[in-house]
Formats: C-alpha cells, structure tokens, sequence
C-alpha cells in the first residue's frame, strides 16, 4: 500500500476518527506522527496538568496502535519542518489530519499545504462552522438560531472501527514523549473515555438537566477533557446520546440538556473560525477599553481561593487541586473577578488555561467573554452574579465548600456561605476566626456591583 501520514493533534483515538478513516479509504497506510510543536508546549496558555493529561493520552494510544501491529511515530520541531523530513525519509505521498479552527492552528494548516500535500477533514466538530451559517452566509453571533441551524443540519453517522491488523510500516527513529504527572481526577485514553462516556449515558443523563448545576452532586459528565483531546468522538457521543432518547424515553430531557451543552462547545468553536479577533480583544467594540482596576492583590487572593466568599474559594481551590471546575463554578468565579473585583476578564481567561485539564481557546474565550457581558450572545452587563446566593442555591447544605474549605468544616449550613456574618461566641466555639483562619470579604458585594454597573454603563 502507499503511504501517507496521520497527523495526531487533537485526535486521541481509533474509532471515528474521520482524518485516520479517510487515508485508510483512500488505500493509504497510515503513519501515526505526532510532533511536539514548541509552540504548542510553551506559550502564555500552557498548564502543566493539561500538557500531563495530553502525554497520558498519547501513550494510551501508542498502546492500542502496538496492539494492531502499529507503532506511534514522535518528533519534535516545527510542524512544516518536521512534516517536509518525515515524508521525505518514508516516501509517504499525503498527510491526513483533523481540522482545527484556533488562529494559530489554521495559520500553521495553511502555512503547510501550501508546502506539502496536507488534506484537513471535518472531525472537531459535528457540524463545519462553515455550514451552520445564515440563509445570506453571514454566521450567527447568537445561540438560540444558531442551535435551531445546527439542530435542522442531518446529523452524520460515526464511522466503522479501524482494521485489527494495521497495514506494514516503515520503522523511523523518533523520540519518546515527555515524562509528566497526569491529573488524577482524568485518567487518559480512549478506553477510559469510551467507559465513562457509557457510564454516564447509562447512569446520570436522565437526572442532567436537573443536576448539572449543582456543585455538591455529581451530575455532569466530566467528559471535557476527553473531547478536547478528541479521545472521544463528539459525533459518537451525539448520535449515541440521541439514540439513547429514542430507547429510554425518560432520558430525553436530560439527552436533550446535554446535546445543547454539545452545540454552546460548537457555537463557541463557530465564533473562534469566523471572528479570530476574539481571542486578542472583546468581541463588542464599545467593551474593549473598559476601565479595569490593576489590582494584583486582589487577583492573587482570587486566585489563590482567598477572597472571603467561600464559594467562589471553593471553585479556585478545586481548579487548583484537581485541574477541573464544574461549569458553574466557572460562572461564578469569572462573575466574581470581573464584576466585583472589575479586574480585566483576559486575566481569568489566561488564569484558566493555565490550570484547566480540559482548556479550549474557543469554550474558555466564549464563556469568559459571555460572563463578562462583552461577547457574542453575552450576558447583560447587568447580570452580576451575588456570590451568596450563588452559594445558597447551588450548594444549598455547604458540602462542596466544606471539601475544598477545610477551615470551614465544622461551620453550618446557615453561615456557610456567609461566615462574616456569624456570632463571635459561635466563631469561637467551633474553632474559626474569621479574618484569621479563614479571611473576611475582600470586597463588599452590593458596593462592588454599584461600581461595575458605573463603569459598564460609560462603556
């Protein structure tokens, strides 16, 4: 058979994986590359738990291609350079790879076909963003039409497994990857994402639209991860997920809920391709010069966990610990530094990427920029998150605060939340001085709200 390359970058996997499938249809045998790009490894985004996570998942797949008679090929350099002496050193005639749509990554697709013979297919997202578009070719800029284009779209089938015996390949020199500690909450691979894809599916969809907000339940799938990577195929989980429904009838709002959570990923992924610019400033011009407060103490104690508000420490400590945070708290802990503390939304946007397992230029960008109130489909700058009620409703007996704040465990349910507010003698029998074991509010709320809405409104 001839050969042909296939390029790894954000497909971790066998099955459905559209890039693999289309060289091995085309008759090609495919050559598993994966290039350690520098650019890639090292940049003002890079979180070591994510980069852990990635070198886990590559090695689970290096696994499962010895299994089929394969081997994972591994160079490190730049993609062009190492893509021009791979195929001259093999005589492979094509290179296969998954479609991106980060700037840096369709700069650096372009950059290569315009040198080799690269061919990029659809496999990121279920649908092109190029093909959820209005009826005049214009792309939407909000999410409910966009959901209703993308719902009216026909839905693709998966493709077939790949074959048990891989073709012959030629035997090159390459290094090994990486050495580094994976988070331990995500265990990698396509088999892990395979098993707790079909554990949720089976166990938890049915109660997701009513659990997925609550941060003391279990009731998300912590499958993000896996589909950044594309250790899982967002097209298998969608035609499964739908063919679920029609068999467990009971399930169907909760498939429903988490199909919508599927097309916010590919609306974000939709405004990254066609709006670039977001990723440099907000995507509302009349945003783009609020006046921030430099304040790095407050930013430090934001993202230490130390502002006084337990539920947002809560969700910076989980972040810290576990390289994750329940979407929810990712609400509240953005509101928080943006609207109380009125400190620029691309600090917790950059703070984030920096520790998040699962972190994705387009998901982060969109959800801080929507929290922020300065992107498409945003929140209304008047939407300001009071952190107490937050708190209250989304961890109504304080569990998920007491586990990432140790310091207030013994504190009950009705101060949890606000612990400023309870009795010295109470403070003093249960052992918590506020202000010294755990510390008081770095900012009173209903101030801060009447400063954000200020400057929001001056535009």
């Amino acid at each position: 058979m001839p050969l042909a390359i296939w390029w790894i970058r954000r497909d971790l996997r066998l099955s459905d994986n559209p890039a693999l499938a289309t060289a091995l249809r085309e008759g090609y045998a495919p050559l598993p590359l994966f290039i350690l790009d520098p650019r890639l490894l090292r940049n003002r985004f890079t979180a070591p738990m994510r980069l852990g996570f990635l070198m886990a998942g590559l090695r689970a797949l290096e696994a499962d291609l010895r299994a089929r008679g394969a081997y994972l090929l591994v160079r490190r350099g730049d993609p062009g350079e190492v893509l021009h002496q791979v195929l001259a050193e093999s005589g492979a005639e094509r290179i296969f790879a998954e479609e991106d749509y980060t700037p840096y990554a369709r700069e650096r697709d372009a950059r290569v076909a315009r040198a080799l013979p690269l061919q990029c297919v659809l496999g990121l997202t279920v649908h092109h963003p190029s093909n959820v578009i209005k009826a005049e070719g214009e792309p939407y800029t909000v999410f409910t039409p966009f959901s209703k284009a993308w719902k009216a779209l026909p839905l693709p089938r998966p493709l077939g497994e790949v074959p048990a015996r891989w073709p012959t390949l030629p035997r090159l020199p390459g290094e090994s990857l990486p050495v580094l500690p994976p988070p331990a909450l995500f265990p990698a691979g396509e088999a892990e994402a395979r098993r707790r894809w079909r554990a949720f599916l089976e166990d938890s969809i049915c109660d997701y639209a009513r659990a997925r907000n609550r941060l003391d339940l279990e009731g998300t799938s912590r499958l993000s991860p896996y589909l950044r990577f594309g250790m899982l195929s967002v097209r298998q989980v969608v035609h499964e997920a739908l063919e679920w429904a029609l068999e467990h009838p009971t399930a169907r709002h909760g498939v429903e809920a988490f199909v919508n959570e599927i097309i916010w990923r590919e609306f974000y992924q939709a405004i990254l391709y066609h709006f670039p610019h977001v990723t440099r400033e907000a995507f509302r011009p009349q945003f783009r010069h609020l006046p921030w407060r430099e304040a790095p103490e407050d930013l430090g104690a934001w993202q230490a966990g130390r502002t006084g508000y337990p539920i947002v420490d809560a969700c910076m400590r989980q972040l810290q610990a576990t390289g994750w945070m329940h979407n929810r708290g990712r609400m509240i802990a953005a509101s928080f530094l943006v609207k109380d503390l009125l400190i620029n939304w691309q600090a917790g946007e950059r703070w984030f990427m920096q520790h998040l397992v699962d972190g994705d230029v387009a998901a982060n960008n969109g959800g801080w920029q929507w929290t922020a109130g300065v992107g498409t489909d945003a929140a209304p700058y008047f939407r300001i998150f009071n952190p107490v009620l937050q708190g209250r409703k989304f961890d109504p007996e304080g569990r998920f605060i007491r586990r990432w704040l140790p310091e207030l465990a013994r504190v009950p349910a009705a101060y949890v939340h606000a612990p400023w507010t309870m009795p010295p003698d109470l403070q003093a029998r249960l052992g918590v001085q506020v202000g010294q074991d755990y510390p008081l509010p770095i900012v009173d709320h209903a101030l801060a709200r009447a400063r954000a809405l200020s400057v929001y409104r001056q535009g």
